[in-house]
């Protein structure tokens, strides 16, 4: 449903302290690709939460994965989260936050659900630097309205720190991403794995043109204040 989910989880998690007994969120889920490699790799108890998704077509993914006593698949909004504060120790999200975190107020809402020093780590389509006089013009021909919630690892740093919520401790585009996305891309075309593959063409010779001037991946990891 997006870059390669499993890759950008993997880059995420080697700056987290992830541990078997942790219970994580993980927030835009998908198809739980994210949540299976989780689940796998650290022994963690995973709720993987989507809205786009249903939680009976990740749970058949789970169960196939043989996982079904580490993964609750749920099916969420993401302002309507179900959970009780503080319920989490890690709250992971891949490739989806833009889609609903941009609000000034939504870094508090969503923070209340991991515990008071808990982490809250993300993973987004980004840009090395804001673009304040407008969009590049190697990149009109390619641009998408929605492509708007791209930002700079300085916006997102001080999105969040504004808040008082939350003390951010990395923020950095990620090196090479570009690539990744571009490849995978690339795959998604040739092996005919999207329905619209005229729009991933186009993505594709997007991050081409780009080579990596603006275009890659953000993350961002903090920390819930204790308020």
């Amino acid at each position: 449903m997006g870059p390669n989910v499993v890759w950008l989880t993997e880059a995420l998690s080697q700056h987290l302290d992830l541990q078997s007994d942790m219970r994580v969120l993980d927030m835009g889920c998908g198809k739980a690709a994210s949540s299976i490699f989780l689940a796998k790799e650290f022994g963690a108890s995973i709720w993987a939460t989507d809205l786009w998704i249903a939680a009976e077509e990740n749970w058949q993914r789970v169960c196939d994965a043989g996982l079904d006593q580490q993964i609750c698949p749920i099916h969420a909004e993401a302002h309507q989260l179900p959970f009780a504060q503080g319920f989490f120790d890690v709250l992971i999200s891949i490739d989806a936050y833009h889609y609903f975190g941009t609000d000034d107020l939504y870094i508090g809402y969503f923070a209340q659900f991991v515990k008071p020093g808990g982490v809250i780590a993300i993973m987004v389509p980004g840009l090395a630097h804001e673009f304040t006089e407008g969009i590049p013009e190697h990149l009109k021909p390619y641009w998408e309205w929605d492509f708007c919630s791209f930002h700079s690892a300085a916006w997102w740093n001080h999105h969040w720190q504004k808040s008082d919520q939350v003390e951010v401790i990395q923020a950095d585009f990620l090196p090479e991403g570009w690539k990744h996305w571009l490849q995978w891309q690339q795959i998604l075309v040739e092996q005919g794995l999207r329905g619209n593959s005229e729009e991933y063409s186009s993505e594709a010779k997007m991050l081409q043109v780009d080579a990596g001037r603006n275009l890659g991946f953000v993350q961002l990891i903090a920390r819930r204040e204790n308020v």
